[in-house]
């Protein structure tokens, strides 16, 4: 990864606009250089940090920030630890907000992070200091309003739905989109499954269609004016048609469609000398060049053979080499189809709760790559980790190596690290 240095940019142009002074009058300053030319410099600065930087040169420098949109593509994004550490790439070097501090953030929502509490939930973005406030996840609307949860006569939920997993200890927001400024919708459950719960910002309840059966969600989008979802065994695509309660004027889930039907993917064991190994699944949804993508990544595990001296002896499953896999949604022939390359100028950013797509090739980086993350659920433990110390990876979708670019930004696994996600200074 190219790094994009402030001095050596800075000192690039002021070089070049003393070339025709052989004699100047006074020491310039930096508030001298132009501001189309400044301009010029922050459009080749990919990281936050460097942006940041940049405002703090001088007043007129930060008065060029401020007053110029930064031409897409955005800055990198940050890299959020949920002691309230950040690290902005390609620099290895954490550093904290000031203030407020930001530790103890659940999720993500692009530039946002997200704090659930008894008294709302609330989503602080740390560039802007500006907050949305959400519901609290026990204030949720029920539809109908007097649904409980049903058992058959044997004692057994089934379906199994909302009115059974509402009470979990473990409910918690595994996604969180804005849609709009009147539509937030997120996927809550308790890790195991779940359910699509919508609501208004600043309103005052959620509401969820009660009697729906729950799913393992794997992920959701937002994608030309409809919210899609995406589920883990079966692939399919569902489209979350939204309506408008006719009392309260809050948004509803009016039904759940499919778009797409999907394959089901089938876990396959191999054997290799004395280990099993199986294929783990995790699917994420981001829009690229105005098409959704599917990307199947699969998490290759192992663990060894039952012994036949002592065949109920623990076999922890540990996790190994990471696959990907993307493919594009065809809605008219309601398919995925496969896709070989992302193209050289775009990257995926794929993180559980939050990912994106960008365009890389202004600032010297390779395309055709994702950047992930470990990306384990609350409450969900599928396997373990050979090593304590884990960071974020990327896979080169031209031969499917996979590297550790940054190995200094790296964090302990462990419960309340789990929520390390990706964060978009531009949302």
């Amino acid at each position: 990864m190219q790094r994009c240095r402030v001095s050596f940019s800075l000192c690039f142009f002021a070089r070049s606009s003393m070339a025709d002074e052989p004699t100047p009058r006074r020491p310039r300053s930096w508030s001298d250089i132009p501001a189309d030319i400044a301009g010029l410099v922050l459009r080749l600065l990919p990281a936050h940090a460097d942006r940041a930087r940049f405002a703090a040169v001088c007043p007129q420098w930060r008065a060029t920030a401020r007053q110029r949109p930064l031409p897409p593509p955005p800055p990198l994004p940050l890299l959020a630890l949920p002691d309230g550490t950040f690290y902005s790439p390609p620099y290895d070097e954490p550093f904290r907000f000031p203030g407020f501090g930001f530790a103890g953030y659940k999720a993500t929502c692009g530039s946002r992070l997200v704090f659930p509490r008894d008294d709302g939930c609330f989503l602080v973005n740390p560039f802007t200091g500006a907050t949305v406030t959400l519901p609290a996840l026990s204030s949720v609307r029920l539809r109908p309003p007097n649904a409980v949860a049903k058992y058959d006569q044997q004692g057994t939920a089934y379906p199994v739905t909302w009115m059974h997993i509402h009470n979990s200890e473990h409910l918690h927001i595994s996604k969180l989109i804005l849609c709009s400024p009147n539509l937030a919708a997120a996927i809550v459950g308790d890790g195991h499954i779940g359910q699509i719960l919508v609501c208004k910002l600043g309103g005052l309840s959620w509401s969820v269609r009660a009697y729906d059966m729950v799913k393992n969600f794997q992920d959701m989008a937002f994608y030309q004016g409809k919210l899609y979802a995406i589920a883990n065994y079966d692939e399919d695509l569902l489209v979350v048609n939204i309506s408008q309660d006719q009392s309260t004027g809050d948004p509803q889930v009016s039904k759940i469609g499919q778009a797409i039907k999907g394959e089901p993917f089938h876990s396959v064991w191999h054997e290799f000398g004395t280990m099993d190994i199986l294929a783990n699944k995790k699917l994420y949804l981001v829009e690229s060049h105005g098409s959704l993508l599917m990307i199947r990544r699969k998490i290759w595990c192992w663990s060894k053979q039952a012994s036949d001296t002592d065949p109920e002896a623990s076999r922890p499953i540990v996790a190994g080499p990471n696959e990907f896999e993307v493919f594009k949604a065809d809605f008219e022939q309601s398919r995925w189809v496969k896709m070989t390359t992302l193209g050289d100028e775009q990257v995926l950013f794929l993180g559980r709760r939050c990912s994106r797509a960008m365009s890389v090739s202004q600032y010297g980086m390779s395309g055709d790559q994702i950047f992930f993350l470990d990306d384990e659920e609350e409450n969900l433990k599928q396997y373990y980790y050979s090593t304590e110390i884990t960071s974020f990876c990327v896979c080169d979708m031209r031969d499917g190596q996979v590297d550790s670019p940054l190995p200094k930004a790296s964090w302990k696994r462990c419960d309340e690290m789990r929520p390390v996600a990706w964060l978009f200074p531009q949302d």
